[in-house]
């Protein structure tokens, strides 16, 4: 029995970041910096003007800032600590951990959201709809200009190439990595930046909808109502987060259909695939360990050549078990 690595005699990276990492970190830092601004510009200027309503929403602009801070000091650390070599396959996963605890913290919002809404449908309280409106109004062109600063970041398809693996020689299995889906290749740190930024921008918008029936029609309910839609949204948005990020954290396999490429790409002359993992180390970056039972005299690099069409395996380790061996 024979384990052959993937990678050149002097070692290789374990560098699995995503394509445009550090852009993506600027983005973060800028909107942190802008809805610091804005908590600070509110408070204060409640403060000053006696607006309860204008402190509350400084402060609710501070968890707002609060899940940004999460996601930009993630793409600051895994930056930092890429190379680290404590971490066994890099730093790639740390986007997808806070990931996760951003999820967590938005279902608790929702949560709370759900309980003051019903609570006020039950014991309605007085609306000052000459503060709330333009307030609400406000805080939703926060929300469009931090969403509009983060857009387009989380859609890229691209590989880092820092990964010391060579793709140009087979070429013409490109096609099996890129015919499906790319959600492997979904940067999740600043997906839930993004969701955090959206759900506050419905819920500014259901809140505007909700005072403006409220005050043209007397409607007190529909304040309320829109409180438990919005929850009701940020909920479902926050279900997708932590299934998607947990399954990474707990390395379930994130594409099945590439996995069985791979097996029917080196189950030729005979040759088996008595065990195959697949698992995501980061954005764009999949890590494999394959076991092949084999008759023909073959080592591990010959079964690396097989998979060169599949770019997206940054981390290749290749086990050859010859036919009556134990493995």
């Amino acid at each position: 029995m024979t384990e052959i690595r993937s990678a050149p005699a002097s070692g290789h990276s374990h560098v699995f970041l995503g394509q445009g990492h550090e852009r993506n970190e600027r983005r973060a830092w800028f909107v942190i910096v802008l809805c610091g601004a804005m908590m600070l510009i509110e408070i204060v200027g409640g403060l000053m003007f006696g607006s309860i309503a204008l402190v509350a929403d400084g402060l609710h602009m501070s968890t707002h800032a609060g899940a940004l801070l999460l996601a930009a000091l993630a793409y600051t650390f895994a930056r930092r600590y890429a190379a680290d070599p404590r971490f066994t396959f890099g730093t790639g996963k740390l986007g997808d951990l806070a990931g996760f605890t951003s999820a967590v913290m938005l279902a608790m919002i929702a949560l709370l959201i759900g309980y003051e809404a019903v609570s006020r449908l039950f014991a309605p309280v007085p609306i000052h709809f000459a503060e709330a409106i333009p307030i609400a109004s406000l805080g939703l062109m926060v929300n469009l200009a931090s969403a509009w600063l983060l857009s387009g970041s989380d859609h890229h398809h691209g590989h880092d190439h820092a990964h010391e693996h060579s793709h140009d020689d087979n070429d013409h299995h490109e096609h099996h990595d890129h015919d499906h889906g790319h959600e492997h290749q979904r940067d999740n740190n600043m997906r839930a930046a993004v969701i955090h930024v959206m759900a506050d921008a419905a819920v500014s918008v259901l809140v505007i909808v909700g005072l403006l029936l409220a005050r043209l029609f007397g409607w007190m309910w529909m304040d309320p109502l829109a409180g438990i839609v919005g929850a009701c949204v940020i909920a479902s948005w926050s279900y997708g987060l932590i299934r998607d990020t947990g399954a990474i954290l707990l390395d379930v396999n994130p594409d099945r259909r590439l996995a069985q490429r791979m097996r029917e790409t080196l189950e030729t002359d005979g040759d088996t695939v008595a065990d195959l993992h697949l698992w995501r180390l980061g954005p764009g970056h999949l890590g494999a360990i394959v076991a092949v039972k084999t008759a023909q005299p073959r080592d591990g690099g010959y079964y690396r050549e097989r998979l060169v069409g599949f770019p997206s395996v940054s981390h290749l380790t290749v086990e050859v078990i010859p036919v009556g061996a134990e493995a």
